[in-house]
């Protein structure tokens, strides 16, 4: 009895390492098409909702609301300087997200009326920002906020 022990061709390592690649890059392949099928439009179909954005940040950032503007005003003139000596006077703005730190504040005396002027970071989603000011009291009493300009 003759016994053949040579292998078929379909058995040769060759072939079957072939069909391992392509099942494979199927298999890996396989998750994607989902990620990329909705969003690609490929057939023209008019069902696509162009109303829903992504970012969640306004494009004019958050400075134009004066929300900032009047925590700092607030900060520095409420800082009793006799006690600050100088040092850094920290702010933060929860209704903006943003904070900073008052680095420098000098005061005028003059005519009945009070002027702080000053110097702080503004640190929101727009990045680090340089800004300087002035605040002084008005005839009641009542901080006023003059300038506050940012620098370059």
């Amino acid at each position: 009895m003759e016994v053949d022990i040579a292998k078929s061709v379909e058995r040769t390592k060759g072939r079957c390492m072939g069909k391992r690649k392509i099942l494979l890059a199927l298999a890996a392949t396989l998750p994607l098409s989902g990620c990329f099928g909705g969003s690609m439009d490929l057939f023209g179909s008019d069902n696509v909702d162009s109303s829903i954005s992504t970012n969640t940040i306004s494009k004019t950032g958050n400075s134009g609301n004066g929300s900032d503007e009047l925590t700092v005003q607030s900060a520095v003139s409420s800082a009793d300087l006799s006690k600050t000596e100088g040092k850094p006077l920290p702010w933060a703005n929860a209704t903006t997200g943003s904070a900073g730190v008052v680095t420098a504040i000098q005061e005028e005396k003059g005519q009945g009326v009070i002027c702080r002027n000053f110097s702080t970071t503004r640190h929101s989603y727009e990045g680090i920002a340089y800004f300087s000011g002035k605040t002084c009291t008005s005839g009641s009493g009542n901080w006023q906020l003059l300038s506050f300009d940012r620098r370059s």
